[in-house]
């Protein structure tokens, strides 16, 4: 059906702000605390009922990467988790790739609510940004749903962090999606949530016939798959559900529903094959999305900047993950890359990375950054997403303090090293010698 339709309304402005950030995951978590902490007046737009995108909402558990230099608001986000004992020691790579500290994904909603709170962010739950109104190459406006319906937001500045460039897109800025030439995006993934039954409890039934699968016969037949202990009691189960675009509202929905239909089916594998007692407790309220739409920026990051460690004059983030990219068209525990080739060097991430085309008072932090699909898997994960929202929601307020539009600030060198000083001020380190000072130390408790 290719039918359009006109409309228009009078929108009431309800709301005025020095910088609204669209999407409330780390990156727009920290953000909105990075912009308020220095006066600014700050909206927070999450269209779910509570903050942490992926990794509350999407089920996700681990900070994967370096945890110590990423600023402030990320210490005080994992020193709150702390208090909760909701979050593990430092891990190392040691087995597979993951490094980082897992966490409970469903403490860090409420560690984060009161981060933003505290640092007098004003926050909107349960609406969504639907456009943007425009004069010349700024945004005016931001127009957004929710149960009091179409609402305006006077702002100066926007920050998009809605993880597929959704604000960008409104604004006409270029954008891209998965990998050339076929635009297929990085696998997503569902987390399911499992207890123990233990020895003399009853295990709750799979009901047979329920389901539109036939039960895998063979470890080989298995869908990648990982279990994650939760802090506080119980795991979650990631399985890789590909071929899916997080930018198309009806494939997302597929992807939903292919999720919770092959949650089970993993589940029966592990209560029959390997032997796991364990009851189905709940699922993540949406499924993991590594990859949506991406910036075409004032400079992409690609596998060759990472690989090479490479530094920027303009540089207001460090990457240190590995390039965690998996095949976008099978289930299996298959890397784009050969996994002898996964590991990289620190590498700094550029300002201009953050920075749409065509519109001055419009920044960009996350996963909808520019960069290529490889370089994407190692800079998506929340430790760098949080480095780029407390880059992009500092650089917002010196933009509107200098009049300066943000690839005037990347690109003169008195404003650039202003930015840079105000991150280190706030716990950031981006110079590189720290990050490989920190990769040649062993577990110990300074790194927990």
């Amino acid at each position: 059906m290719s039918k359009e339709i006109a409309w228009s309304k009078q929108v009431p402005v309800r709301y005025a702000a020095d910088v609204v950030v669209i999407g409330g995951g780390i990156a727009g978590v920290i953000a909105a605390c990075a912009a308020a902490s220095q006066r600014a007046r700050v909206i927070l737009v999450e269209h779910f009922g509570a903050l942490g995108g992926q990794g509350t909402i999407g089920g996700v558990q681990g900070f994967c990467g370096e945890t110590t230099g990423q600023g402030h608001f990320f210490d005080e986000i994992q020193s709150d988790l702390d208090k909760f004992g909701a979050i593990a020691p430092y891990r190392l790579p040691r087995k597979g790739t993951f490094q980082g500290r897992q966490y409970d994904c469903d403490v860090l909603e409420i560690v984060l609510q009161e981060l933003v709170l505290r640092h007098g962010v004003t926050l909107l739950l349960h609406a969504r940004c639907v456009d943007v109104i425009k004069r010349g190459t700024e945004i005016t406006h931001v127009l957004i749903h929710g149960k009091s319906g179409l609402e305006g937001i006077e702002t100066r500045f926007v920050i998009d962090c809605t993880g597929e460039a959704e604000a960008c897109v409104m604004a006409g800025c270029p954008t891209v999606k998965g990998r050339v030439p076929d635009e297929m995006q990085l696998p997503m993934s569902l987390i399911f949530f499992v207890t123990s039954a233990g020895p003399f409890s009853r295990l709750k039934p799979i009901p047979k016939d329920f389901f539109p699968w036939q039960p895998f016969r063979t470890r080989s037949e298995v869908i990648m798959n990982s279990t994650t202990r939760k802090p506080m009691g119980g795991a979650g189960v990631k399985i890789k559900i590909p071929g899916f675009d997080s930018t198309s509202t009806k494939s997302l929905s597929s992807a939903e529903i292919a999720g919770r239909r092959e949650a089970f089916r993993v589940l029966e594998y592990y209560r029959g094959a390997l032997k796991r007692r364990w009851n189905f407790s709940h699922f993540s309220p949406q499924i993991g999305i590594r990859e949506g739409r991406r910036i075409v920026g004032e400079h992409t990051l690609t596998l060759e900047d990472v690989r090479l460690g490479r530094e920027f004059d303009d540089a207001i983030a460090v990457g240190t993950y590995v390039l965690d990219a998996h095949k976008p068209d099978d289930p299996y525990r298959t890397y784009i890359l050969p996994r002898d080739q996964l590991h990289v060097p620190p590498y700094q991430i550029p300002l201009r990375c953050l920075i749409p085309k065509g519109i001055t008072n419009l920044l960009v932090a996350g996963r909808n950054m520019s960069a290529d699909q490889l370089a994407l898997g190692s800079a998506r994960v929340m430790t760098t997403c949080g480095m780029m929202g407390h880059a992009a929601g500092s650089c917002a307020v010196q933009s509107m303090a200098e009049h300066r539009s943000p690839i005037e600030i990347a690109t003169n060198t008195a404003a650039i090293k202003a930015l840079q000083a105000r991150l280190t001020s706030d716990g950031m380190r981006i110079d590189l010698g720290y990050y490989l000072g920190l990769a040649k130390k062993t577990d110990s408790p300074e790194r927990s």
